[in-house]
């Protein structure tokens, strides 16, 4: 089975969306990686992973990543963050790339850990390195940064120098490590 026969069965399942494929890398001479993803409102997130896991078509059994693209000045950007996450079915030997895009000020997506277990801990780091946050998380807390650190530096308007963050760790000498 292809991609385009995973799509196929999304559209069939999901008419309302208005699914379609989308180039997910383009090179700089135009030509197409061939992978694709489908861009899915985040109020179906959790319909749509359930389906793609549970048909027998489309078999997604695998989550391999969960990422996220911060899009603030981007050209023609609608939305301000992009949640990626990369599906493999291992049955059919393909993959597809769901994108959910959310905004400021609190910008907020349905945790999948129920659909992936494994999306626990990538949830985690995008959530602490861009502040976006996922409902019904089982422990939703900060995996890469300190607890009392309040900003998430991967967002496109943290500042390249920091905040001041590194003045709040103890400096370690040579001889006393």
């Amino acid at each position: 089975m292809a991609t385009a026969d995973v799509i196929a069965a999304l559209q069939e399942a999901f008419p309302d969306l208005g699914i379609e494929a989308r180039p997910l890398c383009v090179y700089l001479d135009g030509r197409s990686s061939g992978q694709e993803f489908v861009r899915i409102p985040p109020e179906r997130l959790i319909e749509v992973a359930r389906f793609l896991r549970d048909d027998p078509r489309t078999r997604m059994d695998q989550l391999s990543d969960v990422t996220c693209v911060d899009y603030l000045n981007y050209p023609d950007a609608e939305d301000r963050f992009g949640v990626t996450y990369a599906l493999l079915s291992i049955p059919h030997n393909h993959r597809l790339w769901l994108k959910v895009y959310v905004n400021d000020p609190e910008p907020t997506v349905p945790s999948v850990v129920d659909v992936w277990p494994g999306a626990n801990w990538p949830e985690r780091e995008v959530y602490d390195m861009f502040g976006v946050r996922f409902d019904g998380h089982p422990d939703l807390r900060r995996i890469l940064c300190p607890d009392w650190f309040v900003d998430h530096p991967l967002r496109k308007d943290y500042p390249l120098t920091g905040k001041g963050e590194r003045t709040e760790f103890k400096i370690l000498e040579r001889d006393s490590a």
